[in-house]
């Protein structure tokens, strides 16, 4: 499934709900913005660019992006070493520093500055995690 985008004004927020694992950073950081029971559940108009922008930084599996129409987004924070991969407990790969996924044929599946990948086998998207794992009790 493609990214939905969602706009206001010159704020667009797109999300990828092939990648969502279902954490709720946005939902709980924002949610006069990021709410499940409105239609539709993105509403950018509801809080300024740099609110939105610093929610949206918080998603740990990348499927939620941020772009403003007049101003460049910020150069994502490097590691040291480049991409650092983090175990979640009882969760997914979390790919940051960025990276690209490709498949067999090398053809990119998902470039980002943040990926969860698939640790428990049980994604219908792997290899992204969907957040199967907690649905399942899925544990480490």
């Amino acid at each position: 499934m493609a990214a939905k985008q969602y706009k206001s004004g010159d704020v667009v927020v797109s999300y990828d709900p092939d990648l969502c694992i279902h954490a709720a950073e946005c939902v709980h950081g924002l949610p006069r913005v990021f709410d499940t029971q409105a239609r539709p559940w993105i509403q950018p108009a509801n809080a300024t660019p740099e609110e939105i922008r610093a929610v949206i930084g918080k998603c740990p599996s990348g499927a939620l992006e941020f772009r403003a129409m007049t101003t460049p987004a910020p150069t994502p924070p490097s590691t040291p070493s480049g991409v650092t991969v983090t175990v979640k407990p009882n969760g997914p790969y979390l790919v940051q520093g960025g990276a690209k996924v490709c498949d067999i044929a090398g053809v990119v599946l998902k470039e980002g500055a943040v990926l969860a990948l698939c640790r428990c086998g049980q994604s219908a998207g792997k290899p992204f995690c969907d957040g199967t794992h907690g649905r399942v009790g899925w544990r480490s």
